[in-house]
C-alpha cells in the first residue's frame, strides 16, 4: 500500500481504493492464493508460523524444538545419519557426540517437556549400520 489514509476518508473506502488501484496496475494478478478461501481455524502462533515458513523453504525445524524433543528426534534419525557415514569410527564418533549432548541436557535445567531420551548404545548403532551396508 502506498501513502496514508487521508483525514476524514473512511478507512474502508481508502482500503478499497488501494486494492482497486493495485488490481488495475496488475499487482494482484496471478497470486498463488487467488480465488481460494482464507484458512479457517485458530490463528497461528508466531512459532507455528515460523515453523511453517521453514518447512516451505525446506529448512530444518529441529532447532525450533525444545531440547528434550530435539534430542529425541535426533535419536530417531540416528540410523539414517549413521548410514551416510563411511567408517565404523565415524559412526561411533557420531554416537559419542550425540551422547555428550544428551548428558549435557540432563545436567541443565529443563526447558519444555521432560527429558526421556536415553544414552544411545554405540554397538547397536554400529550393528545396524553394518546390516544396512550389506
Amino acid at each position: 500500500m502506498t501513502g496514508r489514509r487521508p483525514p476524514g476518508m473512511p478507512y474502508e473506502s481508502w482500503l478499497d481504493k488501494q486494492v482497486r488501484q493495485a488490481e488495475e496496475r496488475g499487482e494482484l494478478a496471478g497470486l498463488s492464493g487467488a480465488g481460494k478461501p482464507l484458512a479457517k481455524g485458530r490463528p497461528q502462533t508466531a512459532l507455528e508460523w515460523a515453523a511453517d515458513l521453514a518447512r516451505r523453504e525446506g529448512d530444518d525445524t529441529l532447532a525450533m524444538l525444545p531440547p528434550s524433543l530435539a534430542l529425541a528426534k535426533e535419536v530417531e534419525l540416528l540410523p539414517e545419519r549413521a548410514a551416510r557415514e563411511r567408517s565404523e569410527r565415524a559412526v561411533r564418533a557420531l554416537v559419542a557426540e550425540l551422547n555428550e549432548r544428551i548428558v549435557k541436557a540432563y545436567r541443565l535445567p529443563q526447558n519444555g517437556p521432560p527429558m526421556r531420551v536415553r544414552i544411545v548404545d554405540a554397538d547397536e548403532v554400529v550393528e545396524g549400520w553394518e546390516n544396512r551396508r550389506r
